[in-house]
């Protein structure tokens, strides 16, 4: 099947309701997304996590830049996948051409329930905490801004491309020249000296590696944008490159802020490191601003995922009638306008369940995290099996020290899925039983289509 099959029979089905998606990104706006969607709240939460276990501050360093390392390998691997198919699904996509349309259902199904609408609401919660410090709502002023970030964010994106993706660039500079600040003020203070800590134990470390690649998360979205991005076979590879580069200089620099600030051990016990070190260089004016510092980079980091997860939405509409209504573009303006609906549900249903729990972000990561990392193993192991079962076709990019670059990717993939299923919570179940629950629905989808 021709890879641009699916863009053609859109392309003769379209009316004035229905459009393909079209090349309207710039390499600075690709850059600017996945930019907007890694350095989130992660940045702000796992530092210290990191500081406990790693001894010395070298060790640190040392942790932050592997994780840049690892993100480098997987996205020399989505390089290929998405200059040799590139499709508005994505991930789903290169699944679907690997595995068949029964595993590409179940990952959209775990995008659209699980992984995407999870972290837009964790990624709410972290927005509702910082700015509640600012100005608070009541006793659930927290899930009321999660509410309405999603909500606002989701009518931005509805009204166009456009101005969805200058709110994205807008929102990703402010957050840059932010946490550059940050980097300037904690290198520039007198060094706070400490005794080291000692390093936890590798139960800790698993957990850490969670939680530190949590950090890093959010590269691999620029598959999703692969058919909008313009000269995309040469801009796909660039922004991937670019981003990756930009996010690991951040924060190896932000990293060595902190030490410089605070000290190992200070970090290593702090449970709000940007603002212990914001509080002791400018006292309680400076954790102020480091709250609405972090609100901005949690806005953008939402707006960017919200962008990017109705894309698979679009695409299993396209494939399953049971979706069909989510598989219409809007022309004018140019969005998956009922994907994007569907999906501000999803997620503001879980920020309700966060809220029972009144433990939204920590819920959330466990929801989430064993669930994104069995799809991302399956996403390496998708490009050895395309190898395989498509050996001639035109590849703009190659994945450089192939097999063993990917199977690097896929042995990292498979590790960090057992921690995440062994060091976290009881929302790991529950995300796990919300996948399981695709089954059924696929075949029901089957059963409709007459396909059983």
């Amino acid at each position: 099947m021709s890879r641009r099959k699916d863009y053609n029979l859109l392309q003769q089905t379209a009316t004035t309701e229905v459009a393909a998606p079209k090349p309207s990104l710039t390499l600075a706006d690709a850059v600017a997304l996945i930019v907007g969607i890694v350095i989130g709240a992660g940045i702000f939460q796992t530092p210290a996590l990191v500081a406990s276990q790693a001894g010395s501050d070298i060790a640190v360093m040392l942790f932050w830049l592997m994780g840049g390392v690892i993100s480098l390998v997987g996205a020399l691997c989505y390089a290929e996948l998405a200059t040799v198919y590139p499709d508005v699904g994505g991930v789903y996509y290169y699944l679907k051409r690997a595995f068949g349309r029964g595993v590409a259902f179940l990952f959209a199904w775990a995008r659209m329930t699980v992984i995407q609408t999870g972290s837009i609401a964790l990624l709410a919660f972290v927005f509702g905490d910082y700015v509640s410090q600012i100005w608070r709502l009541g006793t659930f002023s927290s899930s009321i801004y999660a509410a309405i970030a999603i909500a606002l964010l989701t009518a931005l994106n509805i009204i166009g491309l456009q101005q969805g993706k200058w709110t994205q660039n807008l929102l990703s500079a402010a957050k840059v020249l932010g946490l550059l600040l940050v980097v300037i003020l904690g290198l520039t203070a007198i060094p706070n000296s400490a005794a080291p800590v000692e390093a936890a134990s590798s139960g800790t470390w698993g957990l850490a590696m969670v939680f530190m690649l949590l950090s890093y998360g959010g590269w691999n979205e620029a598959a999703y944008i692969s058919a909008e991005i313009q000269d995309g076979q040469r801009n796909i590879v660039r922004s991937l490159m670019w981003s990756i580069g930009i996010i690991t200089a951040i924060y190896l620099l932000i990293n060595l802020a902190y030490l410089r600030g605070l000290g190992l051990a200070n970090m290593a016990q702090s449970e709000a490191v940007a603002a212990d070190l914001m509080r002791s260089l400018w006292g309680e004016p400076g954790a102020l601003f480091i709250s609405v510092l972090i609100a901005i980079t949690t806005l953008g980091a939402t707006n960017a995922t919200i962008f990017t997860g109705a894309r698979t939405n679009f695409a299993l509409g396209q494939d399953f009638s049971l979706f069909g209504f989510m598989g219409r573009w809007q022309q004018r303006p140019s969005s998956p306008t009922h994907a994007l609906l569907l999906q501000a549900a999803i997620a503001l249903v879980l920020v309700f369940l966060g809220t029972l729990t009144r433990k939204g972000f920590e819920t959330m990561v466990d929801y989430t995290a064993p669930i994104f990392w069995f799809f991302f193993l399956l996403s390496g192991i998708s490009l050895l099996v395309l190898r395989i079962r498509e050996p001639n076709i035109v590849r703009p990019f190659r994945v450089p020290f192939y097999p063993f670059t990917p199977l690097l990717f896929c042995a990292v993939c498979g590790y960090l899925l057992y921690s995440s299923l062994a060091y976290t919570g009881v929302g790991a179940v529950a995300g796990v039983l919300v996948v399981a629950a695709g089954i059924p629905v696929l075949f029901w989808n089957n059963y409709r289509q007459g396909k059983t």
